[in-house]
Formats: C-alpha cells, sequence, structure tokens
C-alpha cells in the first residue's frame, strides 16, 4: 500500500508585513491595520510524495499475456453485439445513455434475459422502480428467466453485497445517478455520488470479471450527465437515440476500447418490447404504385450502415407576408441553403413566396450532406408538381455554386439500393464500380439534376434553359 507523508502546511498562507496578521486567503488590505499592499504569502503548498508499494502481479512481455480472458461473449441482441463489437468482455464496464422513455430499460431487460444461463447468472439491480413493476414489464417482453435475478436497490453497500451474494457475470445498473454511498456528502446524482458509485462498480466489475452496463441520464442538451470523468472511466460508452413518437431506435457507439465506433444497431420499439432490425430500410420507406410529386429516396449512412430514405416536400402558396419553413427530420439551415441553390443556380423562383415544408419518413434524421441531392430534387419536384422517375435514388452534396460533390461511401450506397430493387441513381463524378443492371447518372451541378424532371410538366424554367435542352 502506498503511503503518503503528511505535513501541517497543506495549503499557502498569507502573512502581512507591517502587523503579522494571518490569512488563508490573499487580501489587498489588511483587515488589521488596514496598510494597503502589505498581505504576502510566506507558505508554500506542501510535496506530497508516494512511496513505492508491493506489486500485486509482475509485468509481463505483451506477448505472454493471455488475451483469452478479453474474448467477448455474445448477449443474444445481435443489433447490440454489432455496436459492441462481438458481445460483452469480462470485467467491461458500458455506460447506456439516452433521453426518458427512449426504451433503455427495456432494451438492458431483455439483455439480461437472453444473457443469462446456468454458467452466467445476471443481476438487475433497478433504483428507479420497485421489483414488482420490472417484473411486468418482463412479463410484458418476455424476459423472465430463471438465472436473472432483481433488485431494487439505492444504497452502494447493498448493490455490492447482491453481488457477493448472487455472484453474477453480468450486472445491469438502472440507473448509476439513483445509487449514492453513505460515506460520501451530497446527493444522489450529485458530481461525488456519481464519481464514487461509478468507481467502485467499475474497481468490482475489473476484480470480478463481471461485465457491467451502467445506465445514464442525460440533460436537456443531450450531454450525458453527471462528471465528464465518468465518460473516461467507463470501457464503452453508448448512446441511445430516438424520437418517441417513432418506431426506430438507433444504438451508436461513442466509445469503445474493444472495437470501432462507425457501427450502428436499429432496434423497433412496439408493445410487446424492442426488437433488432437486421434491414431497417423499410421503416424509411413508402411503397406506392405510382410516383407522387415532392418525394425523393436517398442513401444515407449511419455509421458503415447505408439506409435507403425518403425525402418529402411540399409547397402551397401562403397566407402570410412571411413564408412558413417547416421541417422533420432535417437540418433546417440545410434546407434553407437548398432553397437558395434552387432559386438562384436552378432558377426556379416561385419557391420563396410560398410556404414550404420538408419531412422524412419513419422518424429517421438526415444530416449529412450526401442528402442535399434528394432534399434539392424533393423541393423542386414539389414546386413543380411533377413526380420524378421511379425506383430512382439520389446521392451527392450540393455546394452554394450549385455543383454537386462527391460523397463517402458511394459504391456501398449504390449496392444496397440495388438489393432493395432501385434500377438508377443520381450520383457525383467519379462514383466507381457500378453494381450491375443499375443505370447511374454522374451530373455535375443541379442543373444537370433538375433535368430528370419530365420536361412537359416542368415549370418556372427560363425558355434559354428550355432552348438549350
Amino acid at each position: 500500500m502506498a503511503a503518503r507523508t503528511k505535513t501541517t502546511k497543506d495549503r499557502p498562507s498569507y502573512r502581512c508585513t507591517e502587523c503579522g496578521w494571518q490569512t488563508a486567503k490573499w487580501l489587498g488590505r489588511c483587515p488589521e491595520c488596514q496598510a494597503w499592499g502589505t498581505v504576502e504569502e510566506y507558505g508554500a503548498p506542501a510535496v506530497r510524495t508516494t512511496a513505492p508499494g508491493r506489486v500485486t502481479t509482475s509485468a509481463l512481455p505483451i506477448g505472454q499475456v493471455d488475451g483469452r480472458q478479453a474474448t467477448a461473449r455474445p448477449t443474444g441482441v445481435p443489433e447490440l453485439d454489432r455496436v459492441l463489437g462481438g458481445g460483452l468482455v469480462p470485467g467491461a464496464v458500458v455506460l447506456v445513455a439516452g433521453e426518458p422513455g427512449v426504451g433503455k430499460s427495456t432494451l438492458l431487460l431483455d439483455v439480461a434475459a437472453k444473457s443469462a444461463s446456468d454458467e452466467h447468472r445476471t443481476l438487475y439491480v433497478t433504483g428507479e422502480e420497485s421489483a414488482s413493476q420490472v417484473r411486468l414489464r418482463a412479463d410484458r417482453i418476455g424476459a423472465i428467466d430463471d438465472h436473472l435475478y432483481l433488485a431494487a436497490e439505492t444504497d452502494l453497500a447493498a448493490v455490492l453485497g447482491h453481488l457477493d451474494a448472487v455472484k453474477p457475470s453480468l450486472l445491469i445498473m438502472d440507473s448509476v445517478q439513483t445509487v449514492a454511498s453513505p460515506e460520501i456528502d451530497g446527493a444522489p446524482g450529485g458530481m461525488a455520488q456519481v464519481r464514487e458509485v461509478a468507481g467502485a462498480l467499475i474497481r468490482a466489475s475489473k476484480e470480478r470479471g463481471m461485465s457491467t452496463l451502467l445506465v445514464g441520464h442525460v440533460t436537456k442538451d443531450g450531454a450525458i450527465a453527471g462528471p465528464r470523468l465518468l465518460e473516461h472511466l467507463v470501457d464503452v460508452v453508448l448512446s441511445f437515440e430516438g424520437d418517441r413518437h417513432a418506431r426506430l431506435r438507433l444504438v451508436r457507439g461513442v466509445k469503445n476500447r474493444y472495437g470501432t465506433t462507425d457501427e450502428v444497431g436499429c432496434f423497433e420499439l412496439h408493445d410487446e418490447g424492442i426488437t433488432g432490425l437486421a434491414d431497417p430500410s423499410g421503416l424509411f420507406l413508402t411503397r406506392r404504385a405510382e410516383p407522387v410529386p415532392g418525394t425523393c429516396l436517398t442513401v444515407t449512412l449511419e455509421g458503415r450502415r447505408p439506409l435507403v430514405a425518403e425525402v418529402q416536400a411540399l409547397t402551397v402558396d401562403s397566407q402570410i407576408p412571411s413564408p412558413r419553413r417547416t421541417t422533420s427530420g432535417l437540418e433546417t439551415s440545410r434546407v434553407s441553403m437548398m432553397l437558395a441553390v434552387l432559386e438562384q443556380r436552378g432558377r426556379i423562383s416561385a419557391l420563396g413566396k410560398r410556404d414550404i415544408y420538408s419531412a422524412t419518413v419513419g422518424g429517421v434524421k438526415l444530416s449529412e450532406p450526401a442528402a442535399d441531392l434528394a432534399v434539392a430534387l424533393a423541393l423542386a419536384s414539389a414546386a413543380s408538381d411533377t413526380p420524378l422517375p421511379k425506383n430512382l435514388v439520389a446521392i451527392g452534396e450540393v455546394g452554394l455554386a450549385g455543383e454537386v460533390r462527391r460523397v463517402t461511401g458511394v459504391q456501398r450506397r449504390l449496392a444496397e439500393a440495388h438489393r432493395l430493387g432501385f434500377t438508377h441513381a443520381l450520383v457525383p463524378g467519379d462514383p466507381g464500380k457500378v453494381p450491375a443492371g443499375m443505370k447511374v447518372l454522374e451530373v455535375a451541378d443541379i442543373g444537370d439534376a433538375l433535368r430528370v424532371l419530365p420536361r412537359s410538366r416542368r415549370r418556372e424554367a427560363p425558355q434559354d434553359e428550355e432552348g438549350r435542352r
């Protein structure tokens, strides 16, 4: 055990050079003799040293370290294993953060039941609900197993006592902000309490080789609540995202010491629980017999996973001096930029005086620039009341000069669109290898892209543009 020397001077002291009055902090004027500028520091901070202690395990060449102890064990939920990098590593501590009601407790209760077995017990500790409430949810989603143990505790010492009694291979703590240690001052969820509780559970996980899943709250800005140190201490940080009014839920890896952070797990939340979606593109599409004006399809990348999404736009005559601009699932700034590009570079002048509504289907959020071309074509299609050709996807970033720029992963996006039956695509120049049987049109600017609209019904185009066509 390392020893630390102690001295009586733990902090600097200040003394008045005129009257000798002492204080623990600096003052501009001595309150004893009323002299200005006479208080000076005379005690320096004590120097603390740590003596060498006993070594618990000898250092080994890295080639002789047994790596089999860090082999990941599947959780039984393939979409979560995809984000974790194969499963849960013994001794790993995972922080799962998300907004209230997004489905964190439902997912982790399902993981707890599917991970429990004869050789691997699971302990689910809830600090926000009673044990009977968790049992009702378990009955609803079918998460009942004889090797799944349930406890409702908010005291850290009691939680550590349950670990000694159950000896689980997996601990789920819901949530870390509700547990407190009686030895630390402060209310549960405070900085000191969260730091102490997380530190104790991390030490227990490393000593026992026990995987731990910690549920964390988020602030109103979407950041993980508590000290930033919490994210540094844990091994994996997962962000649980989703609109509570939509069925889609996404689990993103923010930090992962055992794998990559560019994987995304897709889930569908319903009355019977939460299930993984190996092919979630169907949630973001509307199947129609005939194309409808104001709709365009694109392929977005969530991590390394391509997803086909639908962008919809609607333009109507405005009844107020300032036309409305409403977006859902799209960034308002990107939509405003596409409107300006269409008006200036695409010569579509009717957009500035009309109410414009733009949205995505299925609750997906498109924030990457690769969706710019689809947004622009959907707006142009809505303005001219002309549907785009059937089975068409648009991929590309649109600049302020109207040029269509290259984006990453074009081949992966085209392969996903071809797999789902789409036969035509608008892409920037040099897309690389194109799937067999798919017609790809390379466009250099927004003018080239607008030519896919049927000429007979296209409106608001100048005569010189029509002459060139």
